[in-house]
């Protein structure tokens, strides 16, 4: 179930991606690469989006 009307994420999925925000703005402040959990990110949004555009489809 979507957080808001106008957000294809769940609760689940806004807490993960701030999470892994909060880890990637740690990383980068020490010098350290973020390719990894910027990818994560964007599958958690490319997983979101395809389920709220497949509901919509319905």
């Amino acid at each position: 179930m979507p957080a808001t009307n106008h957000d294809p994420h769940t609760w689940g999925e806004l807490a993960r991606t701030v999470a892994l925000g909060i880890q990637i703005q740690r990383r980068k402040a020490q010098g350290k690469g973020t390719a990894r959990q910027e990818k994560r990110v964007e599958e958690i949004r490319a997983k979101a989006q395809a389920r709220e555009d497949a509901r919509r489809s319905k």
